[in-house]
């Protein structure tokens, strides 16, 4: 990204690439599939003018490391993903931040709020609802929208193999078929993205992410909500408005109805846009995330 230094940030579960530019109250960004850090290109230098910006790799993903595949799924479970990038932070030196998530990088912001209270000032969840809700409401609609979720939490190796063999369909059906326009994407950020799925080890990794998502993050989230444990940090949600989120769960009062059974203090608005929203529309999503992280 422009005007950002990149590194890779080791921590006990491997090295964590980022992207870090900017001054003020520290805030990471996080991606989601089939993507990386890039996804921030537009958004990061937008928002460098007013905070320290760390747009990360989400480990297994990109340039990040891979966790050992021998531990099986768990070590991708959105708590081990969210440890190891709250030991990242640490080692910037930034113990205490904001975070903002989008897909799969959202779930991981929230259960970092969830799990590192003390860490997390505020959170910003992009196009996302809590996992366990997603599971427990899901129907044909989902199934056949948002086809990752279900596919890519199949048994080894067959999600692995179908995706090794064709990267550039699944990023393509994506980026093209999720509600933002084609042209969204430039040829050179469609070829990093096909590029970050060649690898065996993230293939498997990114799998082993969805493999978790359908079996220990929902026992996670589950405990948390038997406890009545909530998100106790300010939490902003957007979503899509053309999109499932924007009329799948109108009985639960939509997105933000259900993220108030998970946050004390949920506020959110559906933004214009498809699936891809942060790079459709990079100035008037900067401009919502920068009001939320601003705001005393």
């Amino acid at each position: 990204m422009i005007g950002f230094e990149s590194c890779r940030v080791e921590t006990a579960q491997g090295g964590v690439f980022v992207h870090q530019g900017g001054s003020g109250p520290a805030l990471l960004l996080l991606h989601g599939f089939p993507e990386t850090s890039l996804m921030w290109r537009d958004i990061g230098p937008t928002l460098a003018r007013d905070f320290t910006v760390i747009a990360a790799d989400l480990p297994g993903y990109g340039a990040s490391d891979c966790p050992s595949a021998a531990q099986g799924h768990a070590t991708m479970s959105k708590r081990a993903m969210a440890a190891t990038l709250i030991e990242a932070m640490a080692a910037l030196g930034h113990h205490r931040f904001a975070m903002a998530g989008h897909d799969r990088g959202g779930r991981v912001a929230y259960r970092a709020a969830l799990d590192h209270p003390d860490a997390v000032a505020k959170v910003a969840v992009l196009d996302i609802i809590p996992t366990f809700e997603v599971w427990d409401r899901a129907d044909a609609r989902l199934a056949l929208a948002f086809w990752p979720f279900s596919l890519l939490a199949q048994q080894a190796p067959l999600p692995e193999r179908l995706i090794a063999a064709a990267p550039e369909a699944v990023v393509d059906n994506a980026l093209d078929e999720w509600g933002s326009p084609p042209g969204v994407f430039p040829r050179a950020v469609r070829d990093a993205y096909i590029a970050a799925l060649r690898d065996p080890a993230h293939i498997h990794a990114i799998c082993e992410e969805y493999r978790a998502a359908a079996t220990v993050d929902r026992e996670h989230d589950r405990a948390d909500l038997d406890a009545g444990r909530r998100i106790a940090c300010p939490l902003l949600a957007l979503w899509n408005a053309h999109g499932g989120l924007a009329s799948w769960y109108e009985e639960a009062g939509g997105p933000l109805g259900i993220w108030n059974r998970w946050a004390k203090d949920a506020r959110g608005e559906p933004v214009d846009g498809g699936h891809f929203f942060p790079e459709e529309k990079p100035e008037a999503i900067a401009r919502l995330l920068r009001g939320f992280f601003e705001q005393a």
